[in-house]
């Protein structure tokens, strides 16, 4: 009687000849296509969960709590601040979002954004603050690297496999996440037409356009590289926020040019308003950029344009002594740890800042001259038996150092 009870899906009730698979219980069995329901819909749940965890850990603040919390950590560029403050929560907002009553489902675009300015003023810091103050995945990518396919270099996709890993290979947080493209400018044509011939640098930029907008990037997992065989993560970039950052180092001439006028030329005026000739960064435009060498494509995908200023003496010293994360202080906090006072005379500190304003380094010179000076205290100290409860940096220390370490030729009155 037993071989001829026919056996059955305990669920759907689907014979042993209807199913492909068959698996036995204790008490029953279950078919395949009941257990790839049940995968789907376990599936489904988790990951509404999984985005509801997201959704909670992002501490989305209004714009003007962002820019006070860039203030904290950031001397100056207010203008800057506020356009990045203001694209990053009009961002975050449109995907956290459910627009459960809008029947007319408008959707909003995304709003990455170009982040122009000299060396040290602030880009990388400004994008890896605010990814800090929001909770969310940031990693940084150097455009300089990446090449389109077929070239030796790196994918540009592999932008994506470092956001992963830096959202513990979380796909859905690092769908939430932000990106940092350094040095935009480097991948820039060699000229504002197209040329007749390949030319690589806007092979790159092709290779970036749907990186940007709305693609599913394939990523090796943990980090191995891409194999045909080899199973895929899939990123969706839709609600990725990408900050491309670039010094455009020449851009004053094509921005000159378009205002007619000239950096050394006679006065004009924009909206009938006097040109600043000292800063013609201000009024740079997406024309400006296509004039560069980004193709609009490009530049399309990169709605949201602004500039940040070179640093003056008086930005410099702020910077030094005054964000919540300034060198010094980060030096004062190190020496207390030993046990010992550390101070540092205001020539000190003015000396530090002609150098950097020398190197023309901005505020990322700072901390290397810093180094100069601080490297051999900061070697005997931690060693040192007879340690001293107090140190002063002063005048005459600090140009021995520098001096020591080849940083000598600047004349300090």
């Amino acid at each position: 009687m037993a071989k001829d009870t026919v056996l059955k899906c305990s669920l759907c009730n689907r014979d042993k000849k209807e199913a492909k698979i068959l698996i036995a219980g204790i008490n029953g069995h279950v078919c395949d296509n009941c257990i790839t329901q049940a995968y789907n819909l376990i599936k489904e749940e988790s990951s509404g969960d999984q985005k509801q965890q997201i959704q909670h850990s992002l501490n989305l603040l209004k714009p003007q709590a962002i820019k006070a919390k860039l203030d904290e950590y950031i001397i100056g560029q207010d203008d800057a601040k506020k356009i990045l403050s203001v694209a990053v929560y009009n961002h975050f907002k449109r995907i956290s979002h459910v627009t459960k009553d809008n029947k007319e489902e408008i959707e909003i675009d995304k709003s990455n954004l170009i982040l122009v300015g000299e060396t040290g003023t602030g880009k990388t810091l400004m994008a890896r603050t605010i990814a800090k103050l929001l909770n969310v995945p940031f990693c940084i990518a150097d455009a300089t690297v990446f090449t389109e396919a077929g070239y030796v270099g790196e994918d540009v996709e592999s932008i994506i496999t470092r956001l992963l890993q830096a959202a513990d290979y979380d796909v859905a947080a690092a769908e939430r996440g932000i990106v940092f493209i350094d040095e935009i400018d480097k991948i820039s044509r060699k000229g504002d037409n197209p040329s007749l011939t390949r030319d690589i640098k806007e092979g790159t930029q092709q290779a970036l356009l749907k990186l940007l907008e709305d693609s599913i990037a394939n990523v090796p997992p943990q980090g191995g590289r891409k194999h045909p065989d080899a199973k895929m993560i899939q990123v969706n970039t839709k609600n990725i926020l990408f900050i491309c950052g670039g010094a455009f180092d020449g851009i004053e001439k094509k921005i000159a040019n378009r205002l007619n006028t000239s950096a050394v030329g006679y006065s004009a005026s924009v909206n009938n308003e006097k040109i600043d000739k000292g800063n013609l960064l201000q009024y740079v435009s997406p024309q400006d950029l296509k004039s560069f060498g980004l193709i609009p494509e490009l530049i399309g995908r990169l709605p949201v344009l602004t500039h940040l200023k070179p640093l003056d003496k008086e930005a410099l010293r702020q910077i030094l002594t005054e964000p919540k994360n300034a060198i010094i202080k980060q030096y004062k906090q190190l020496f207390k740890m030993e046990g010992t006072k550390l101070e540092f005379e205001d020539a000190v500190l003015d000396l530090i800042v002609d150098k950097a304003i020398e190197f023309k380094l901005g505020a990322r010179g700072l901390r290397g001259i810093c180094e100069a000076i601080m490297t051999d205290i900061m070697f005997t100290l931690p060693g040192d038996e007879k340690q001293t409860k107090q140190f002063t940096v002063s005048l005459d220390y600090a140009l021995d150092k520098l001096k020591s370490a080849k940083l000598n030729h600047l004349h300090v009155a």
